[in-house]
């Protein structure tokens, strides 16, 4: 497959694919007739970097756990990552119950109601007391 086909295949714009390349993210293309021809492992470490990304990886994070050597270097590697992914798993859904709550707060003041201070409190720990000044 060519680079715009490999590229359209994932939305992404062909440059995208040469700088991955040109970061040794990418294995580059064997070439027919001067134009690159990607092939199905191509297309499996673009859904590879395009999914570690979608996860909050960087480029150089990426680059490190495909080109680490050894099993047990890569997962302590994703260990980190597996660990951060988890962290943020939380806050998205104590944000989430937030959000939902307020959806359906009848309150004028969502913030005011005792339900979402509850549902606040519990996400982030006790809350100050309503005679503290900061």
């Amino acid at each position: 497959m060519r680079i715009g086909e490999l590229a359209d295949r994932f939305g992404l714009a062909p440059h995208v694919l040469r700088h991955w390349e040109a970061m040794g993210l990418l294995a580059p293309a064997a070439r027919v007739n001067g134009r690159r021809r990607y092939t199905r492992d191509h297309v499996v470490r673009v859904l590879t970097i395009i999914r570690a990304k979608a996860g909050g990886m960087s480029l150089e994070q990426i680059r490190e756990i495909l080109t680490v050597s050894g099993q047990a270097e890569r997962r302590a590697l994703l260990r980190r990552h597996h660990a951060e992914l988890e962290r943020r798993l939380r806050e998205i859904a104590a944000s989430k119950t937030l959000i939902e709550h307020v959806m359906q707060c009848a309150a004028d003041d969502f913030t005011q109601c005792p339900d979402y201070r509850r549902i606040a409190e519990t996400a982030a720990g006790p809350l100050l007391d309503d005679e503290c000044v900061i």
